[in-house]
């Protein structure tokens, strides 16, 4: 990559400090390209000469562009097909919500409309899901700090972003540095998001867990389970048997011990492969010592690559009612958007012939209320 992003924040930094720039420059000059990113870098005042120079020479505003847009039926899901330098593609979905349509503990809830924006953190996918066509793409290569943190740059364009969701294209604890970067970023000038408001979803890299509570403290965690045993897991997760389910349980052990936070458990549901009553037990038994939400997703049609049906909603519902009744395990059912623009769970894929992502409950809310 000849020309960096100016979002590409450790080689900024690097060039700063070995030109002898005071990196203190590097929020305000963030900030003139959020409110800008077709500016000129003469355009932003009061930098050193030195500055100029060096940015002119080794930096863009922006590495990425916006190659299209696409709404959903209903105007909450937005989709965002996003080109990069190197001419692969990735995308990010803006979901909108407005908290005071529902209740919370049977009361109304308190705020208004915000945004949630799902992000990527590779092209690709190593890990090789059955039930998600991202999958199906195999890996390409991981995103820099700065094509990770420019997918939040191009929606705030279209919406005021106040959550981030790395449950896009990619496993995020695979592309580990890129990915702790660029969160430092958001949660640091000019962006200034909440750790409470970012999420990192996982298949359960072990080895990374525990470091990223150490590097982020107070971020929330999700954890893509999706079955209550080694087996399952293994048969439509094949990464799973590099992850096995109990050392993944020890390491969530010792995470929440140290996070003294709610871990998030995602749960594909999947007709007769792991939604039966006996599944739900399992589940049950696996997380009862846990502090979680366990967030039940309806499974998403992925065309011709799909070999899985969804589970019936009666199902789905007697899942969840045995959670929370037997076990008394706080568990929501995911609200789907964007399906109609591929834009769901399990959705995401980019390819020649179709540019087409996670569609997540807004769980950060969820975790807040600990």
């Amino acid at each position: 990559m000849s020309t960096r992003s100016i979002f590409d924040a450790a080689h900024l930094r690097d060039n700063f400090e070995k030109s002898g720039i005071n990196i203190n420059f590097i929020p305000v000059i963030w900030k003139y390209v959020i409110k800008n990113p077709n500016l000129e870098w003469d355009e932003i005042p009061s930098l050193p000469l030195s500055a100029y120079a060096l940015l002119r020479s080794k930096f863009k505003t922006l590495t990425s562009n916006v190659h299209s847009v696409i709404d959903s039926s209903d105007e909450v899901t937005t989709k965002l097909l996003i080109k990069l330098q190197n001419g692969e593609f990735v995308e990010a979905v803006i979901m909108r919500y407005d908290t005071r349509l529902g209740k919370y503990g049977g009361k109304p809830r308190s705020g208004g409309p915000r945004s949630t924006l799902c992000i990527s953190s590779q092209v690709g996918c190593k890990m090789g899901c059955k039930f998600c066509a991202t999958g199906s793409m195999g890996f390409k290569n991981n995103l820099s700090s700065g094509e990770i943190v420019e997918q939040l740059v191009h929606a705030s364009h279209f919406s005021e972003i106040r959550n981030v969701v790395f449950m896009g294209m990619g496993e995020p604890l695979n592309n580990y540095t890129a990915v702790v970067e660029a969160i430092r970023i958001m949660l640091g000038s000019p962006f200034r998001l909440s750790p409470k408001r970012i999420t990192v979803s996982t298949v359960g890299v072990i080895h990374a867990i525990n470091k990223l509570q150490k590097d982020l403290p107070g971020l929330n965690l999700a954890v893509s389970l999706h079955a209550p045993v080694q087996d399952i897991r293994c048969h439509i997760m094949p990464a799973a048997r590099a992850f096995p389910l109990e050392k993944l349980m020890d390491t969530l052990q010792v995470y929440q011990k140290n996070s003294k936070q709610k871990i998030f458990v995602e749960y594909i549901m999947l007709d007769a492969i792991n939604d039966e009553e006996q599944h739900a037990h399992q589940l049950g038994k696996l997380l009862e010592s846990f502090e979680v939400v366990v967030n039940l997703i309806p499974f998403n049609s992925i065309g011709s690559l799909s070999r899985y049906r969804t589970s019936g909603e009666e199902k789905v519902s007697r899942f969840q009612k045995t959670l929370r009744g037997t076990y008394n395990i706080r568990t929501t059912i995911r609200k789907q958007m964007g399906q109609d623009i591929s834009g769901a769970c399990g959705q995401l894929v980019v390819n020649s012939s179709d540019r087409t992502l996670d569609a997540s409950t807004d769980i950060e809310d969820l975790g807040t209320s600990r």
